[in-house]
């Protein structure tokens, strides 16, 4: 299911969304003047190496000494224009009514917390593994938890290609994030019973998820978001 757009129209302008977007651009256009193994280092010094933290000695060959900024760094650094692409849209769809809610230093501070937040959970099933997690994935599955908390109302104008035939369908955004959810969970518990997590940290969209419905409600209250959780969608337009 790819979303095209959302049916909650959004109050302000989405400053913090359009600053994140910007920096994400920037640092990846940043990593195109690098030669691949130029690209590789840089992933690895600035991306989070789970051995980097929990085996001295290998990072001690590698050269990796102990650095916490990566904790932040990794959620601006992607592999390639479509992760760029696709977490970009994923962001720019569910993230403008969030800061709605949140306005724009608490959305800001909500969508770092729950980066974080994604980076504890893959740690928690991968504190051996000498792979490079980079990408802003995590943090956007908060954001995607928080609307699902938010706006129970909403809908998603969704597109689902079957075969050679798309089919524009306008689903619940509870069914669609909560869909999205639990395809996270059981490609997260195959890849961990398989032994083979694969290129996709599925645990950091899990603990995003989980952490951004968990904790939006620390960033906004109904009286500071009056339409935040009971929204009424008949008469929605689309923007």
């Amino acid at each position: 299911m790819i979303p095209l757009r959302d049916n909650v129209p959004r109050r302000g302008t989405p400053v913090a969304v359009w600053a994140i977007i910007g920096l994400n651009v920037v640092a990846f256009l940043f990593t195109q003047d690098f030669a691949p193994q130029g690209q590789v280092a840089l992933y690895y010094l600035f991306g989070v190496v789970p051995a980097r933290y929990f085996d001295p000695a290998w990072a001690q060959i590698h050269g990796l000494g102990i650095s916490y900024w990566p904790a932040l760094t990794h959620m601006f650094l992607h592999g390639g224009w479509w992760h760029l692409l696709m977490n970009m849209w994923m962001l720019w769809i569910f993230a403008d009514n969030v800061e709605d809610a949140t306005g724009h230093l608490g959305f800001a501070a909500f969508y770092l917390l729950c980066g974080l937040s994604a980076l504890a959970a893959h740690l928690v099933f991968n504190l051996d593994s000498r792979v490079p997690v980079v990408g802003a994935s995590g943090a956007i599955a908060g954001v995607m938890g928080a609307y699902f908390v938010l706006y129970p109302r909403g809908k998603v104008y969704t597109l689902i290609p079957i075969f050679f035939f798309p089919w524009f369908v306008l689903i619940p955004a509870p069914f669609f994030l909560g869909f999205w959810f639990l395809t996270q969970v059981i490609s997260g518990v195959a890849g961990q019973a398989a032994n083979q997590p694969g290129g996709v940290a599925w645990w950091a969209h899990v603990g995003g998820f989980l952490a951004g419905a968990g904790l939006i409600r620390l960033f906004v209250s109904r009286a500071g978001c009056p339409s935040c959780y009971n929204r009424d969608t008949r008469h929605y337009e689309w923007l």
